[in-house]
């Protein structure tokens, strides 16, 4: 049974993001360990590359095909914390029960166990939120929830290998989750469930959820724009540390430094974008779709202009990928949160599991993939120079991005309207 709702106040408003946010930081420095403990853990097993590859790609993306949408569902129909706590709960403790792995097979059974936690929290945490917050912050709000990917990948980089030296790569699993584990216990006494907008209609229409969302060429456009900018994401973050070391000849600690600058730089990119948002809204909605257009539209001029670079040039090289960084994620929150505007209240959860599974299967599953695969392939025409051009396809794939955005963009005033309309109706 949910319990009766209450009002918040700001001060619980802002403590519920806070640990949300840390609770996202956490699962992603969880998803994240492996590929620092990656040598000692490959050592001790005996594993391949193409076993590594399975267990830190497969398996998180196997995990969000088979759970994600029910879970969003899930969150949508009852009590979003509890969805949230056992699905941040569960990941934890199975991520921990990785510091018990016997070989390939226990150790993807508990990588991809540890992938249920975003599966489930992630998109319960921002149905909770948009509930929690006013709609002129929405966007703000998301951006903040979604610097916790960027703060995690730092820490798994920073405390994450500093924990494994001390320590070793079982305890660091086991410390891991077992704090994410510790959190989420604190959230689920801590945070109420928020007042649901018209629960009634959650329990009128269960069925059809994902066919809703694709019926409606708003959301249909938000959802193709997410996939096309996710797969140049994913695929240009792979393998943009190892163009630094072939392209520039970097050590591998230089070429770290440049990379946390630019993550750096997204983090910050992030919440600007979800400020300005907010900002620029008040005077037109049709901002909402408008910074995810000029955030796309500056990143890809950079991150063309940085692969083209000639070798040697790392002051300009890092200039122009710290600009791309900080616009390339300009459209995230915003996007996240037009879609909370223009899907009912009770599909707000299986809408951002849509975008997440999109990011697992084609951003984290296929980029890196199809980004080695075309590097081969040209290497062998342009010897030395392979990765640089299968980068340059893969920020390429920000213009279809940009078109689907801008599609989105023509239909989002007149779908905000209408779907603002049928639930402030009494």
């Amino acid at each position: 049974m949910t319990p009766p709702p209450i009002t918040p106040t700001d001060r619980q408003r802002s403590y519920a993001l806070l640990l949300l946010t840390l609770l996202s930081a956490l699962a992603f420095m969880d998803r994240q360990i492996l590929a620092v403990l990656l040598q000692p853990v490959k050592a001790e097993f005996g594993l391949t590359d193409l076993q590594i590859g399975l267990i830190t790609g497969l398996g998180f993306s196997l995990t969000f095909v088979l759970l994600g949408i029910p879970l969003g569902r899930l969150a949508d129909r009852g009590e979003r914390r509890a969805v949230l706590v056992w699905s941040r709960g569960l990941g934890a403790l199975l991520g921990a029960a990785g510091a018990l792995a016997l070989g390939f097979w226990t150790l993807l059974v508990s990588r991809a166990g540890s992938a249920m936690s975003d599966a489930g929290g992630a998109p319960a945490s921002v149905s909770m939120l948009s509930d929690l917050f006013p709609p002129e912050k929405r966007s703000r709000v998301i951006s903040v929830l979604g610097t916790g990917a960027s703060v995690g990948a730092l820490l798994a980089l920073v405390l994450g290998s500093w924990l494994a030296q001390q320590f070793g790569w079982r305890l660091t699993m086991a410390l891991v989750g077992g704090s994410a584990l510790l959190f989420t216990l604190l959230l689920r006494f801590s945070v109420p469930e928020p007042a649901r907008a018209h629960h009634a209609a959650a329990q009128a229409k269960q069925r059809g959820a994902v066919r809703e969302l694709w019926h409606s060429p708003v959301t249909r456009w938000l959802i193709l724009g997410s996939a096309f900018t996710l797969l140049a994401g994913y695929g240009f973050g792979a393998w943009n540390n190892a163009l630094l070391m072939r392209r520039h000849a970097l050590p591998l600690q230089d070429a770290g430094f440049i990379s946390g600058a630019a993550a750096l730089a997204s983090v910050a990119g992030a919440l600007w974008s979800g400020q300005l948002t907010d900002r620029l809204c008040r005077r037109d909605q049709r901002w909402q779709l408008g910074v995810p257009l000029l955030g796309v539209a500056l990143a890809l001029p950079c991150g063309l202009l940085y692969l083209a670079m000639p070798a040697g040039a790392v002051a300009a090289a890092t200039t122009l990928l710290v600009a791309y960084a900080f616009f390339v994620v300009w459209w995230a929150a915003p996007v996240y949160a037009a879609l909370s505007f223009v899907v009912p209240p009770h599909r707000r959860a299986t809408a951002h599991a849509t975008i997440m599974l999109v990011g697992s299967v084609v951003g984290s599953g296929l980029g890196p993939i199809a980004t080695g695969w075309l590097s081969d392939r040209l290497d062998t025409g342009l010897p030395g120079d392979g990765l640089r051009f299968a980068l340059m396809v893969m920020v390429g794939m920000l213009l279809p991005g940009l078109l689907a955005f801008s599609r989105a963009l023509h239909g989002y005033p007149v779908a905000r309207q209408a779907m603002t309309l049928q639930y402030t109706q009494p």
